[in-house]
């Protein structure tokens, strides 16, 4: 990665694997921890605590009392950052980045440390729609840590609008929650502000639909006590772009109103999703089986991953893959994409 030093840049550091307290080399740049943060998009004490809690601070010890990041330091981060919007747990994106960059492996080339708004390109890019995609989420991130309302709405319009409602929310809105949420000593306002903002911009985002590709609705809602309903507004948007009518039901439903719900309606289908296994029933699954309604019935979300379910009712993993079986169920296939 060739360049000039950056001009925010000053000292230098001594060069990996070198011993401390060595002279440094003056052709690696280095940068404060406020300068990484601005560029990673995380507060100061995040980058204090990754390094304290899993050893991805700096590669070496400067003169002074303040430590300084090289380029490898710098890249190991992005590493880790990347590895953690892709839904891995903190814990789990640290071990990648080391692996990929040990410490005391040689640094990169001096290359001049990306500008805030760009991404290194990935090895395993899927070319342009996935570095929008990786854009969109380092943009939200930012926002959400500045707690700047206005921009996290334009950002999560902007993507859901671009990248479409699935691609957004596994791309951009659920890894970006999910890195939030595993900063315990920043990440919690700010994730809860992502998350309100989500909810609004989810709702919007679909065309109405008037002339539904389904005779009957899919009536998709939380299971009792479930507090993430996002997912079910996500998973009825993302049927909406396909011309496929669905119904939201919020958290916080009861059994009883759950089933007078499919009682009255008579969907086509029924999406009960759980987030958590503790709120995973299947009796009310049993009961919802019973109705008149002939309609297909989904257990969808993690909850009911380790969950026996009743005859004749299927589980989803996950968002997308519920949106997908949904639609080929009942329609027998994708309709425009």
């Amino acid at each position: 990665m060739p360049s000039e030093p950056d001009s925010a840049c000053a000292g230098a550091a001594t060069p990996a694997g070198s011993p401390p307290g060595e002279t440094p080399s003056a052709a690696e740049p280095t940068l404060p921890v406020a300068a990484v943060a601005r560029r990673l998009g995380v507060a100061p004490s995040t980058l204090r605590t990754w390094d304290r809690r899993y050893g991805v601070g700096p590669s070496r010890h400067t003169g002074g009392r303040h430590r300084r990041y090289g380029t490898s330091d710098v890249v190991r981060l992005e590493l880790m950052q990347r590895a953690l919007l892709r839904g891995a747990s903190t814990a789990e994106a640290a071990r990648f980045a080391l692996d990929r960059m040990p410490k005391h492996a040689a640094p990169p080339p001096v290359t001049p440390l990306p500008e805030p708004d760009t991404l290194p390109a990935e090895e395993d890019a899927a070319g342009a729609h996935g570095a929008g995609l990786a854009r969109f989420a380092r943009r939200l991130s930012n926002a959400a840590l500045a707690m700047d309302v206005p921009l996290v709405q334009q950002v999560l319009a902007e993507s859901l609008t671009t990248c479409g409602v699935l691609d957004a929310w596994d791309g951009v809105i659920r890894p970006v929650l999910d890195a939030l949420r595993a900063d315990t000593s920043d990440g919690a306002e700010a994730g809860h502000l992502v998350e309100e903002c989500a909810y609004t911009a989810v709702v919007r985002a679909p065309p109405l639909v008037g002339r539904p590709r389904n005779a009957r609705p899919v009536l998709v809602g939380c299971a009792p006590h479930e507090r993430a309903s996002l997912p079910v507004y996500v998973l009825a948007a993302a049927l909406a772009e396909r011309e496929v009518a669905g119904q939201p039901l919020g958290a916080r439903l009861s059994g009883e109103v759950l089933v007078a719900a499919v009682r009255r309606s008579a969907p086509s289908a029924v999406v009960l999703w759980a987030e958590r296994a503790s709120v995973a029933d299947p009796v009310l699954l049993t009961r919802l089986a019973r109705t008149r309604q002939r309609g297909r019935l989904f257990a969808a979300g993690p909850g009911w991953c380790d969950i026996a379910l009743p005859a004749k009712v299927e589980p989803l993993p996950d968002v997308r893959g519920a949106v997908h079986r949904v639609e080929y169920v009942l329609l027998g296939g994708p309709g425009r994409e």
